[in-house]
C-alpha cells in the first residue's frame, strides 16, 4: 500500500453519535468495543477525562535512540508509558491493556515510509518490539468542554486536523524529523480559556506550541490538513496549534527501521489513567522519563 497522508476515513464518528454518551464510556468498554470490532473511528470525545496516547512501537535496537528523542522533545512526545521488549501489556496504563488488539487501527511499516492499515497486529508481534505510549491532546478536551469551550470538530463528529510544520524536532541518534501540531479553533475569548485549560496538561502536550497566522509555521492551507479531517473554522475563529504526538511519525519515516508499528492519526490507545492526576498517578522512572 502507498504513503498515505490521511486519517482513514473510519478516523470520523458516526453522525447519530452523541458526545455524552460517549463522553461516559469507561476506557475499559471501549477498549473491549474496539477488540471486538465494534468501535472502528476516532477516540476524540471518547471516556472523558482519562489520558490518552500515541503509539509508537520499534524493535529493540532502535529503543535507547528513540527514548532519548522523546527525552530532547517532551512537548511532542511527552512519554506515559514503555513496555519490556516484547511484551503487549503496559500494567500502569491498564491492567487488561493489551497494545496488539486495543487500538481502532495501526499503521505498519516494514523498512520504508510506506505502510499497510490494519486493526490488529498480534500477526505481526515479534519478540522484541518495544512499545512506547506518547500523551495525546485528546485527553485535554474534556477539560476544555467542561469549562463551557465548544470544539468544533466534536460539533462537527469529525477527528481532529493535524498538520506537518517547518518546526524542527531535536534529532536523537538516527531520529529526526518535523514537529506535527493539530489545531483547534475557537472565538478570540475561548481560545484564552482553552490555552489555559491545555496548560495543566503537560503529559497531553500542554499549552500550544503556535497561535494565529499558520503560515508562519510552514502551513500553506489550513483547509488541507496533513492528518485528520478538514477543519471547522468559523468567522473570526483565532487558530491554535498544539504539538501532537504524530511527530514521531515523521522521525520514523526518515529512519526506515525494518520494522515498525505506530496508531492511526486520531485512533489512540485510551487508558485508565486519569489524566488529571496523570503526573502524580504514574511512577517516574528515571531510565523512560530522563535523558
Amino acid at each position: 500500500m502507498g504513503l498515505k497522508m490521511t486519517a482513514p476515513k473510519s478516523a470520523t464518528r458516526s453522525v447519530d453519535t452523541n458526545l455524552d454518551d460517549i463522553s461516559r464510556i469507561t476506557p475499559l468498554a471501549l477498549r473491549t468495543s474496539i477488540r471486538r470490532g465494534d468501535h472502528t473511528g476516532t477516540t476524540t470525545g471518547f471516556s472523558s477525562g482519562y489520558l490518552q496516547g500515541n503509539l509508537a512501537i520499534l524493535p529493540a535496537d532502535y529503543a535507547d535512540e528513540f527514548l532519548q528523542f522523546c527525552s530532547k522533545n517532551p512537548k511532542s512526545c511527552p512519554l506515559i508509558g514503555m513496555s519490556e521488549p516484547g511484551s503487549p501489556h503496559i500494567p500502569e496504563l491498564g491492567i487488561d491493556l493489551d497494545i496488539r488488539t486495543d487500538l481502532a487501527g495501526y499503521r505498519v511499516f516494514r523498512g520504508s515510509a510506506e505502510y499497510t492499515s490494519v486493526t490488529d497486529v498480534s500477526d505481526v508481534w515479534r519478540d522484541d518490539l518495544v512499545t512506547f505510549v506518547l500523551g495525546c491532546s485528546f485527553s485535554f478536551e474534556a477539560a476544555i468542554t467542561r469549562g463551557g469551550v465548544r470544539l468544533r470538530h466534536m460539533d462537527a463528529n469529525r477527528n481532529v486536523p493535524m498538520y506537518v510544520t517547518n518546526i524542527a524536532t531535536t534529532p536523537a541518534g538516527r531520529f529526526h524529523g518535523p514537529l506535527v501540531v493539530s489545531m483547534r479553533s475557537f472565538a478570540p475569548g475561548d481560545a484564552i480559556r482553552a490555552i489555559l485549560y491545555s496548560d495543566r496538561y503537560r503529559l497531553a502536550h500542554g499549552a500550544p506550541v503556535h497561535i494565529g497566522d499558520p503560515s508562519q509555521i510552514g502551513i500553506a492551507d489550513i483547509m488541507k490538513p496533513d492528518f485528520g479531517d478538514e477543519p471547522v473554522i468559523n468567522e473570526g475563529d483565532i487558530p491554535v496549534f498544539w504539538a501532537c504526538g504524530v511527530t514521531p511519525q515523521m522521525a520514523i519515516r526518515n529512519v526506515l527501521p525494518d520494522f515498525a508499528i505506530t496508531h492511526e492519526p486520531g485512533l489512540m490507545l485510551v487508558t485508565d489513567v486519569l489524566a488529571e492526576a496523570a503526573e502524580f498517578s504514574l511512577q517516574t522512572k528515571p531510565e523512560v522519563y530522563q535523558s
